[in-house]
């Protein structure tokens, strides 16, 4: 549960998770400690842990005023600009109008956040407590934790984008006469289309936006996949693909 190559040491010398989960805790202050040597306010630190949170809250785009509990200032952008820089974190950012030059239709200022290992994220998100319990990763891995991680697959989701060299983009966009929006997690090149994805923790019916989304910009969309931990299947022209299978979907585009 970590690719940090501590942890990685210590799942090979046999130690329990809660042990692994120890020395990334260790790497994970770590980071806060060299974020005050860039800034000694400490709110590049702050900006850093507060990514689990906005994600678990299911907001739009990360609020760096969330973060530092103040207004944003001109220098919180360029804190902001550091951590971006340290390459601790994955930003996604919102594409404004979505076709083939995803880059070119970016919002610079409206983006999530993710980290850059997947490992540190699972141990922040149960941060709350001195050490977390050998049995939460244990039902993690099997499936059996009874919490809506859909950020924690998300943020899988976003390492395995980037690692391929490719930058991570979402869309969102209001709802007709109402307060609420829809939202499609991931968008990806293919060839000439977009490949649009969204991200559950379980399989669900529940697919709306990208549903919408695919009518929406149908001239763009080459497939539609819902990534989840169940089984290969499909929802009329909703591909349904476990998680893991990513990275062979993106040798193909």
């Amino acid at each position: 549960m970590g690719g940090m190559p501590q942890a990685v040491e210590a799942f090979v010398e046999g130690k329990n998770f809660s042990e692994i989960d120890r020395v990334k805790r260790e790497i994970i202050n770590l980071y806060i400690d060299d974020f005050k040597k860039i800034d000694s306010s400490g709110l590049i630190g702050k900006m850093y842990e507060s990514i689990p949170s906005q994600l678990a809250t299911n907001n739009k785009r990360y609020m760096i005023s969330r973060a530092t509990g103040k207004r944003k200032t001109k220098k919180d952008v360029e804190r902001m600009a550091d951590l971006l820089d340290s390459k601790t974190v994955i930003a996604c950012y919102n594409t404004n109008n979505p076709s083939i030059t995803l880059a070119q239709t970016k919002d610079d200022d409206t983006f999530k956040l993710y980290l850059s290992d997947i490992g540190l994220f699972t141990t922040m998100i149960f941060k709350a407590s001195p050490k977390t319990d050998e049995s939460i990763y244990s039902k993690l891995l099997g499936d059996k934790l009874s919490a809506d991680l859909g950020y924690l697959y998300e943020n899988a989701v976003a390492q395995m984008i980037t690692a391929t060299g490719r930058s991570a983009y979402y869309h969102t966009w209001e709802k007709e006469n109402s307060t609420h929006y829809y939202e499609v997690d991931f968008l990806l090149q293919d060839k000439a289309k977009l490949l649009p994805l969204d991200v559950k923790s379980s399989a669900t019916k529940k697919h709306e936006s990208i549903d919408v989304f695919c009518k929406k910009y149908s001239q763009y969309v080459s497939r539609a996949i819902l990534l989840s931990q169940k089984d290969v299947g499909k929802d009329n022209n909703l591909n349904l693909k476990p998680i893991y299978m990513l990275p062979f979907i993106m040798e193909e585009l």
